[in-house]
């Protein structure tokens, strides 16, 4: 079965201050997806926090404009999402395609990656 056309995104929202991992979702790289991540938010930030994302039209077209900039690279305010980013695919090796550890089933490749993040947010509190 050729699973290459199945492909999924990690979407995910952190928050700077604490570092904590706030919303997360896995799918699709579309407006769909955007709206459930951010739904996945907690509503003090829904209606609180200001994103900070890069210029993906699906951001714009779901993210309430007074809580959204879209900012370049060079501004350093997605750097720590980058950051997470590059250590979620140091620790989880399901995340790296030419591995042993990657998972044909999708709901084993999303656990591993809840498992993480859950593990993640306990680390931080500690």
């Amino acid at each position: 079965m050729d699973n290459k056309r199945n492909k999924q995104w990690v979407w995910l929202a952190l928050d700077v201050n604490t570092r904590e991992i706030v919303g997360v979702h896995i799918g699709a790289r579309d407006e769909a997806a955007a709206r459930k991540l951010w739904q996945s938010l907690p509503p003090v930030y829904r209606q609180c926090a200001i994103s900070y994302t890069d210029f993906w039209a699906a951001y714009g077209a779901v993210l309430p404009s007074k809580r959204h900039r879209a900012v370049g690279k060079e501004t350093g305010k997605t750097s720590y999402i980058e950051r997470f980013n590059n250590t979620l695919r140091q620790r989880v090796s399901r995340l790296v395609r030419k591995t042993l550890s990657f998972s044909k089933s999708l709901e084993n490749h999303i656990g591993a990656i809840w498992y993480f993040i859950h593990h993640y947010n306990a680390s931080l509190l500690v």
